[in-house]
């Protein structure tokens, strides 16, 4: 009946004795707030981790070493009871699996186009819009073929209530720097996921002394901007893609169009810290990194 829920995370090569996972602890910690949604039992973190440890020292070979490559790691966990009843099982399965994943950008950064979903709602408050639960995902297919459809890469999902305010995209939160200000979307009223790479956006924001935040942005909001010229970039975060901008947001037949069709400043920054850390390239200040040890 549905209870099923996943962390969605990467382990990236260093050298021949290194492998770095990126945020486990973070993963967890969002794994058992989605267990607890969707009546679930929690993992313990030692169980976690060491799972993922040893799964990732067995999978050492399958780790790519090309820039912009990683072992994308898929823990999640199903019920597994041998009876067909409308409630919560009395018995389930943890288990992790791994796959290779090449660079997500072949031909560089290139904005991708959004649309809002019309009379489609993702998530509602007092919903599961917050726990990383496969119905989630399953429900918005539809309207994302739509949007494909229609030459939109992926959906821009407004609030359920007034189809108003701007909560997040497909596969990934939404960002926008106006007026040199980080604005996204708040998390409080429980309708967006709280991502991982968008938590480390805003560590990396603040630390650069960057004014953030967290807030109701309506869709109106943008629109007015994109026309005054305060809206100086617009990107997604997630763990696939890190930072995907975004050159064209389409709502009610309007199309707002930003950017120049490459990534902005802030967002490559952003994307090159981000991917500089997880590569161990640049030094993990913020301890975001776990290492495992292969050699």
């Amino acid at each position: 009946y549905g209870q099923c829920i996943f962390e969605g995370m990467k382990a990236f090569y260093v050298d021949e004795n290194t492998v770095n996972i990126f945020r486990p602890r973070d993963h967890h910690e969002r794994f058992n707030i989605s267990a607890a949604r969707m009546c679930m039992p929690s993992i313990d973190y030692d169980t976690f981790i060491s799972a993922l440890e040893e799964l990732v020292r067995l999978d050492a070979q399958w780790v790519p070493k090309a820039p912009g490559t990683a072992l994308y790691l898929r823990p999640f966990m199903i019920p597994t009871d041998d009876w067909i009843n409308s409630i919560p099982a009395d018995t389930y399965r943890f288990m992790i699996i791994t796959s290779p994943v090449a660079a997500y950008y072949k031909e560089g950064i290139n904005p991708v186009k959004l649309t809002t979903p019309g009379d489609f709602a993702r998530s509602f408050p007092g919903g599961t819009g917050y726990a990383k639960a496969a119905g989630n995902y399953a429900a918005s297919f539809l309207p994302a073929k739509q949007a494909r459809d229609r030459g939109y890469t992926q959906v821009l999902w407004l609030d359920a209530k007034e189809h108003k305010y701007v909560e997040e995209v497909g596969s990934m939160n939404i960002l926008f720097l106006i007026n040199d200000t980080l604005v996204t979307p708040a998390l409080e009223e429980g309708t967006i996921l709280s991502g991982i790479t968008r938590r480390s956006v805003l560590a990396l924001a603040e630390s650069w002394e960057v004014q953030v935040e967290e807030r109701p942005v309506s869709i109106d909001e943008l629109f007015e901007a994109g026309e005054n010229g305060s809206l100086q970039e617009i990107f997604g975060s997630g763990t696939a893609a890190v930072i995907s901008p975004v050159g064209l947001i389409e709502h009610n037949g309007a199309v707002l169009e930003i950017g120049d069709g490459k990534i902005g400043p802030f967002a490559q920054k952003v994307y090159d810290s981000i991917t500089g850390i997880q590569y161990g390239k640049l030094d993990d200040s913020f301890d975001w990194m776990y290492p495992v040890k292969i050699g």
